[in-house]
């Protein structure tokens, strides 16, 4: 599979490489990167041919969108495609003041959850000023899941349809933007806000992957439906599908419960018996999907990089997926590569 490759969202006409440069790791995400590294790692990106970029203003308080302009500042603005998020607005502040957490060395900004229409239309501006760049392509309202507001999501997730939804469709209808939708931890939320809204796409993170295909069972045949396309973020399900199941793996930022520990030793087991690296597996299966057009997993390092797009081109054989889905390892309707 060719990871420089591009595929089309249909609605928006927008073309985005198979694999996309996910920038949250060059916000600090859990430890410091150099400038250099981030614009390394941006640099390669390029070089190599990617042309999908995907960043959010929670990323590093900001951070991430000012390093992420920085390094894309001299390319052919035509040839890349660069996502970014809506639904919470940076607010200065002093730095002993801010709970960076999960964030080291961030921007000097807290982080304040805005869904209205105009709090929403000064963080899209905000973040132009950040990017440093005259457009952003695709805008993907953040956040609204169970995963960060719980038991108060249903009200928060109606005045994001209300507040932020109308001011991203108005910025897509003028022509400012050229595609919307949500980005968020749960496909249920996707389902619902397609079903709600005219949106072109999603990213959806971690609820699609070699573990977890309960999408299936709705969100992703509307979006083939509808002509909607979705970017899979958190692939390695935050980290065991790349790890594997070693002592301390995460599942959903979290340590791995049991069962998740034991399906990943036995989905490990068939790749070592086709010789078939599990990062390689878990990056190829989601685009086999025909709504999903871009794979983002993040990195920290040149050589991370490198990794995926080396192992994207993995050629994996059929029979591989044959027995994942006999040991019920992967759903019997799923989309396998090849």
């Amino acid at each position: 599979m060719d990871p420089v490759a591009k595929r089309r969202m249909p609605r928006s006409g927008l073309e985005v490489t198979q694999l996309g440069f996910g920038a949250a790791p060059i916000g600090n995400f859990l430890k410091p990167i150099t400038e250099e590294t981030s614009a390394a790692m941006i640099g390669a990106a390029w070089d190599a041919g990617v042309r999908y970029f995907d960043t959010a203003p929670l990323y590093g308080h900001g951070l991430s969108e000012l390093r992420l302009g920085h390094g894309l500042r001299w390319y052919p603005r035509d040839e890349l495609v660069v996502s970014s998020k809506v639904g919470r607005r940076l607010v200065p502040a002093r730095r002993d003041s801010i709970d960076f957490a999960p964030w080291v060395n961030a921007g000097p900004f807290r982080l304040q959850f805005d869904f209205t229409y105009d709090g929403t239309m000064r963080a899209f501006e905000d973040s132009l000023q950040r990017l440093a760049i005259e457009r952003i392509d695709i805008l993907f309202i953040h956040d609204v899941d169970r995963f960060n507001f719980g038991d108060e999501q249903p009200e928060v997730f109606e005045q994001a349809m209300d507040g932020c939804a109308r001011a991203i469709l108005k910025l897509r209808d003028e022509g400012v933007v050229k595609a919307v939708g949500l980005g968020v931890n749960e496909w249920q939320v996707c389902h619902e806000g397609l079903k709600r809204h005219d949106f072109d796409c999603f990213l959806l993170a971690g609820r699609y992957t070699l573990l977890e295909q309960e999408a299936l069972d709705g969100f992703l045949p509307l979006c083939v439906e509808r002509g909607a396309s979705v970017v899979l973020g958190g692939g390695y399900n935050s980290g065991i599908l790349a790890t594997g199941a070693v002592p301390g793996a995460k599942y959903n930022y979290r340590p791995a419960p049991d069962e998740i520990m034991e399906r990943v030793r036995r989905i490990e087991a068939v790749c070592q018996r086709h010789q078939v690296p599990l990062k390689a597996a878990a990056l190829q299966f989601v685009l086999a999907h025909p709504a999903i057009v871009s794979n983002i997993p993040g990195t920290r390092t040149v050589a991370q990089l490198e990794e995926n797009l080396a192992i994207f081109r993995t050629d994996i054989p059929a029979e591989f997926w044959a027995e994942l889905k006999r040991e019920g390892l992967v759903r019997e309707d799923a989309p396998v590569p090849g």
